[in-house]
């Protein structure tokens, strides 16, 4: 590999984690970043000695979102079917691998969680969440809508709507209140939390372990969820076509990023210029 875009270690026995390993563009997620992350949890799933998986982000944040820097070098990591839609449905095909391996997968998220980064974590089996953490998506308000649209499955219609309709963020400890995360902790005792709850899930036979994951997951199946989500790739696509949006991208390919984002979310006073999408 030309980088090590994630670490991996062992911080107890049966628990491997995965760190992004991008804080200087706050963990922005890449093609190569995304490749490499599955590639470590495939690895992982695969491992007997392995009962659990965390990822977590380096530096101040989980990660702040997709990397919206142009980068024809950056392949896509994984075959998606072209045409309008191609962009979200690579992304949706990647995060619910997370949901389809063996081993449950946890979300320690710290600082920005963004946009592509708040999929990543949703991805994940449980969230737990920094109490000050910032969790959003402020990608709504100019480029097209999610490209995972999982806020009415976790928390519910009111408060997705709201959330869809504004780009607001929670903090940590809303997320959890809201149910997007499963428990919110203070900062600084994020990491050690979740290295004990890893290790009370680790405690299961994982024959068992993975069976019991993939009853929640059916169940959401059975539901419509990942349906929904799927469905969801082709307003993203439909959205990508309005005029906002097109405005957006102009700007972006001009290497007006940050000046659009600092448009974007200064009549709301919030998020700065975090790279996210």
């Amino acid at each position: 590999m030309a980088e090590d875009l994630v670490l991996v270690d062992e911080p107890a026995e049966g628990i491997r984690r995965i760190t992004l390993n991008r804080p200087e563009k706050r963990n922005a997620l890449s093609n190569s970043l995304r490749g490499q992350l599955l590639g470590a949890l495939y690895e992982g799933d695969a491992n007997r000695d392995v009962r659990v998986m965390i990822i977590r982000g380096a530096g101040p944040c989980f990660s702040a979102g997709y990397d919206l820097t142009p980068n024809r070098d950056d392949p896509f990591p994984w075959y998606s079917a072209g045409g309008d839609g191609y962009w979200p449905r690579n992304v949706v095909k990647g995060w619910f691998e997370i949901w389809d391996l063996a081993k449950p997968v946890i979300a320690q998220v710290h600082g920005y969680c963004l946009a592509g980064g708040s999929e990543l974590a949703t991805g994940c089996d449980v969230v737990y969440v920094a109490d000050d953490a910032t969790i959003g998506y402020p990608a709504i308000r100019t480029m097209s809508t999610a490209d995972m649209q999982f806020h009415p499955w976790l928390m519910g219609m009111r408060a997705a709507m709201e959330q869809m309709l504004t780009g607001d963020s929670m903090s940590g400890t809303e997320a959890a209140d809201l149910g997007w995360a499963t428990r919110a902790f203070p900062a600084d005792v994020l990491e050690s939390k979740t290295i004990e709850m890893a290790q009370r899930m680790a405690k299961i036979p994982a024959d068992l372990l993975q069976i019991n994951k993939r009853t929640v997951h059916r169940a959401m199946d059975v539901m419509g969820m990942r349906a929904a989500i799927r469905y969801g790739s082709e307003l993203t696509a439909l959205g990508l076509h309005q005029r906002s949006s097109k405005e957006f991208l102009k700007a972006m390919v001009e290497g007006k990023l940050s000046e659009s984002l600092a448009a974007r979310d200064k009549p709301f006073s919030d998020y700065g210029q975090a790279e996210e999408k």
